[in-house]
């Protein structure tokens, strides 16, 4: 689903990402640790685009990366934010239908999804609040329906429980598992948690010196 091979990242003279490879199936669960500026925000930032110029290969789903139209990218792959993201002055339906409104779906196409999913993360009666009449929980959890909108085969997400208390984050890690199973896609989980790592017997990869090592599953 994602294969990266020999990805070399540079910052003028200086590589932040050496000769990296990296395998995660299709349905495989795996989380990424690694210090600060160890490269694992870069190589997210290449793999849903938002920077670019490496060295190597990047496939998506077959396909190498850089082939890939940015349309058909959003649909293939969602994104949660530490941050969430949200837009503050659109509900909880309008920040999820928008990322069915930025590939090109129809709103009768987008309502129905938009709405299971909403159903499914237990905020269906909260559709017209905002972002600010939300808890952090909640407004994550918003965040990742709007990444599960468009029915993506990869799902990446960089520090999704950074900013919430412990117990919030693992409720929010929970729901993630059981969505991952159910919609059978792939997730790469950045996180600076040993909670989390140790809550979840998963895949664990370490980023270090701008490469990845496996660990054992906790």
């Amino acid at each position: 689903m994602i294969r990266i091979r020999g990805l070399t990242k540079r910052y003028g003279s200086a590589a932040v990402l050496t000769n990296l490879d990296l395998h995660l199936r299709a349905g495989e669960f795996a989380f990424l640790q690694g210090r600060s500026g160890s490269g694992k925000s870069t190589l997210l930032k290449l793999l849903y685009r938002d920077i670019g110029d490496y060295e190597g290969q990047i496939e998506i789903d077959g396909i190498p990366l850089d082939q890939l139209p940015r349309y058909e990218l959003r649909r293939k792959m969602g994104v949660i934010f530490q941050s969430f993201e949200l837009l503050e002055q659109k509900t909880v339906y309008e920040n999820v239908a928008l990322a069915g409104e930025v590939v090109g779906r129809s709103p009768d196409d987008i309502e129905p999804e938009a709405r299971r999913l909403l159903e499914r993360i237990g905020l269906g009666g909260k559709l017209q609040l905002y972002p600010h009449e939300l808890s952090g929980g909640e407004q994550q959890r918003v965040a990742i329906a709007r990444a599960l909108l468009n029915r993506p085969r990869v799902l990446l997400a960089d520090e999704p429980t950074g900013n919430l208390d412990p117990e919030t984050a693992l409720e929010v890690l929970a729901l993630l598992r059981e969505l991952q199973q159910e919609e059978g896609m792939a997730m790469l989980v950045v996180t600076h948690s040993e909670q989390l790592v140790k809550s979840a017997a998963a895949r664990t990869l370490m980023m270090r010196q701008g490469r990845i090592e496996e660990l054992a599953a906790v």
